[in-house]
């Protein structure tokens, strides 16, 4: 159980909000208050709008009046309460890895809340990362779901783009996830910025170099960070098949909630073994 009076899990929602995000977030949600049951977890979205979809910032503002309120009705029923103290609120962002523009919108929705909020790291990179990536590219055909299984895909890709986000420092962060996968797959593996232009061609260009003749582009996102779209012309444009994004793999949900536990420094009683940092 999470302890009494725990700060809330916010989870920090870029891009876009839509139906398809909210469900997403929902399940990343759900994943993280099964693992910790009794977890106060919610959503914050960096470009809602407050109607259908709050803001992060309002969401603290509201887990900071709840907390007060809280406070105020034990003294009134003339209960011993303590003054909360410590953060309002544990701040995840909906990110397998670092996008310095994305994270300073973050930062930015903290300091203009000015609610107690701690910010911790993104999800990845992380070896259950590399594990959904893998997962994705053998749902999509493009990879055995299981190297001890003998038979051979006809459609397995003997080379993987891994695309990320968020320019150089995004690349170097999904290179190492990316070793994790190569490992598993047993083919070269190496990261482009979907952001940059002609990033994703000169990696597959020097995959091709190498020897590699079927590719295939894995994106190294959850899925709200961009528009799909980006990710199916940057396949088009090298001429190789697309997994889908990580989306609400059960992995995200254990990683968000581990980035939680360990910035509140609390271990959650885990039949399945939550990840732990």
């Amino acid at each position: 159980m999470a302890p009494e009076g725990a700060p809330a899990l916010v989870l920090a929602v870029p891009g876009t909000p839509s139906s398809a995000t909210r469900s997403l977030a929902d399940e990343v949600i759900s994943i993280a208050r099964s693992e910790l049951p009794g977890l106060d977890a919610r959503t914050g979205y960096l470009d809602g709008d407050d109607a259908e979809f709050p803001t992060l910032q309002s969401v603290l503002a509201h887990a900071a009046g709840e907390r007060t309120a809280r406070f105020e009705q034990a003294r009134a029923a003339g209960l011993d309460a303590k003054e909360p103290d410590g953060p309002v609120a544990v701040v995840v962002p909906l990110l397998a890895g670092p996008d310095g523009a994305l994270l300073r919108q973050v930062r930015q929705a903290l300091m203009d809340s000015r609610v107690a909020a701690e910010l911790t790291d993104v999800l990845g990179p992380h070896p259950l990362l590399a594990e959904a990536l893998h997962v994705r590219l053998s749902e999509a055909g493009l990879a055995r779901a299981d190297r001890a299984r003998l038979f051979t895909v006809a459609t397995a890709a003997d080379g993987i783009v891994l695309a990320s986000v968020g320019g150089d420092e995004a690349v170097q962060a999904a290179g190492i996830t990316g070793m994790l996968l190569a490992a598993r797959l047993a083919v070269p593996v190496m990261a482009a910025a979907l952001d940059e232009e002609g990033s994703i061609a000169t990696v597959a260009e020097q995959l091709r170099a190498a020897g590699s003749q079927q590719l295939a582009l894995a994106p190294y996102l959850i899925g709200p960070e961009i528009d799909a779209s980006l990710v199916e012309e940057a396949a088009r444009e090298v001429g190789c098949s697309a997994a889908e994004a990580l989306g609400a793999y059960p992995a995200i949900g254990k990683l968000a909630l581990a980035k939680y536990t360990s910035a509140l420094g609390i271990s959650p009683q885990q039949a399945q073994g939550t990840p732990a940092g």
